[in-house]
């Protein structure tokens, strides 16, 4: 699908010259993220902002950033209107949003400054190329007609279009993890031991800390990102029954038991993610190589 409108050519200034980022949506990701940018050369001495849609979890936030001058935790009701940032990464999941295209829209429009002192990055899912069979995905692959795209799909869509007519970066993030949660928790903790789909169904990952670590790559890279959509995965996809096996090899899960999966997949079998362009273009290389790595080194 193609964006809304042409996208105007701006310089598309990195982190380096800006004096202050905004991170929208302050959970597992923000939080990453605003770690990995005050801890970032570039970004010595500057601000970061994290801004929510309540004040419900601000104590736990700033919790993580004790005797960090240049942070600060504000809600959009408070500051919409009152200030704008160089940079924006907005990282807020759509399940939070009646009008989740028109939420970006908002935050674009009301706390960006513009491509001309920064960049705004959206951080979207791999998710909304389907369900797929076996087929290698790309940042060119195209997206499914709205008739066959999940209401969940159609508004990360519309989203995208919104983030590349306002000249952002739009990053799809493949499925997020840390030990305690992602699919491997649900499967081995959560559910009632059986598994839908088959336990060879293609599944590609991320730890959010590298996810968090793409945003700041895209916001550093001396590259133009302006109107372009990036692919991040750690590059080694692996199956429903790959995960399970791995989160096994941890002390987490050391105790559970392999859970049943079903006979075959009804949508198709998975993807492939191929995200060596967008690790080239923002010089991106992801802390954990591989899902299996990252459990064994939980042992």
């Amino acid at each position: 699908m193609s964006s809304l409108t042409s996208v105007t050519a701006f310089a598309s200034p990195s982190l380096s010259s800006c004096d202050s980022v905004a991170v929208f949506g302050c959970g597992v990701l923000g939080t990453s993220l605003c770690k990995q940018i005050l801890s970032c050369p570039d970004f010595q001495n500057k601000s970061v902002t994290a801004i929510t849609k309540t004040t419900t979890n601000h104590e736990k936030i700033l919790s993580n950033f004790e005797n960090c001058d240049n942070f600060n935790v504000v809600t959009m009701d408070s500051i919409k209107g009152k200030e704008k940032f160089d940079s924006v990464v907005f990282c807020a999941p759509p399940s939070g949003f009646e009008d989740y295209p028109g939420a970006v829209r908002e935050v674009a429009e009301s706390l960006w400054s513009g491509p001309e002192n920064g960049r705004f990055v959206f951080t979207s899912s791999g998710g909304i190329y389907g369900p797929g069979n076996g087929d290698i995905v790309d940042e060119t692959s195209p997206l499914p007609e709205s008739s066959k795209a999940s209401p969940r799909s159609m508004r990360l869509i519309q989203a995208e279009e919104v983030v590349k007519e306002k000249n952002g970066a739009v990053l799809r993030l493949a499925g997020l993890y840390t030990l305690e949660r992602g699919a491997h928790n649900f499967w081995l903790e959560k559910s009632d031991g059986n598994v839908k789909g088959s336990k060879d169904g293609i599944i590609n990952l991320l730890h959010y800390d590298d996810a968090a670590g793409s945003c700041l790559a895209a916001l550093t890279t001396e590259n133009d990102i302006q109107g372009k959509t990036y692919l991040i995965s750690d590059s080694n996809p692996t199956t429903r029954y790959g995960i399970c096996e791995s989160a096994l090899k941890s002390k987490r899960y050391a105790d559970k038991t392999m859970p049943s999966f079903g006979e075959s997949d009804a949508g198709g079998k998975g993807k492939i993610y191929n995200g060596k362009y967008s690790n080239k273009q923002l010089g991106f290389v992801p802390r954990y190589e591989s899902f299996d790595e990252f459990m064994e080194a939980n042992k």
